[in-house]
């Protein structure tokens, strides 16, 4: 049976090239960048690519630089995913603090909304072992009590050229 190690979030950054997590987060703060991820999370989505760029050639162009640098997935004209937020459903169901629904990609990206949004959520989702419903809350600082035990488990990313959404 395999040792699995338990790290920190501070160790998991760690391991992650820094250059590589600062040219995600300045993408993601763009101008273009926070359109996006409001959109999310104000309707859900998928968000018609018109909506946001309409002839804007400049958007359009700094659209597809988000797409190829893997923080959106435009299909069909629509942005169908832009993490942490995915327009799918996913087993990663976060209740924002106005009672609407959003999906999250991933277990670590339904734990980023509550400190993206500065407010508090509620997050359900199924144990990827043996499928018992998990619940708990976070604050923007940290989950509450009631998520003691629960943990959050990484799998190593098989090829850094391979999009990261197209596994959902």
């Amino acid at each position: 049976m395999a040792t699995l190690p338990l790290k920190s979030a501070v160790e998991l950054r760690a391991g992650d090239s820094l250059a590589r997590q600062l040219s995600r987060r300045a993408a993601r703060e763009t101008v273009l960048g926070r359109r996006i991820l409001r959109a999310f999370a104000d309707r859900g989505g998928p968000i018609l690519v018109e909506d946001l760029v309409r002839a804007d050639d400049v958007a359009r162009s700094a659209l597809v630089a988000l797409d190829e640098a893997d923080i959106v997935r435009v299909r069909e004209g629509k942005i169908d995913m832009a993490y942490p937020f995915s327009a799918s459903p996913t087993t990663f169901v976060v209740r924002l603090a106005n009672g609407s629904e959003r999906f999250a990609c991933c277990a670590t990206d339904a734990l980023s909304i509550a400190p993206m949004l500065g407010q508090r959520v509620e997050i359900r989702s199924r144990c990827h072992h043996c499928g018992m419903p998990l619940a708990l809350s976070a604050t923007p600082d940290a989950p509450e009590s009631g998520a003691e035990g629960v943990m959050l488990w990484l799998g190593a990313r098989g090829d850094e050229r391979c999009r990261a959404v197209d596994g959902l």
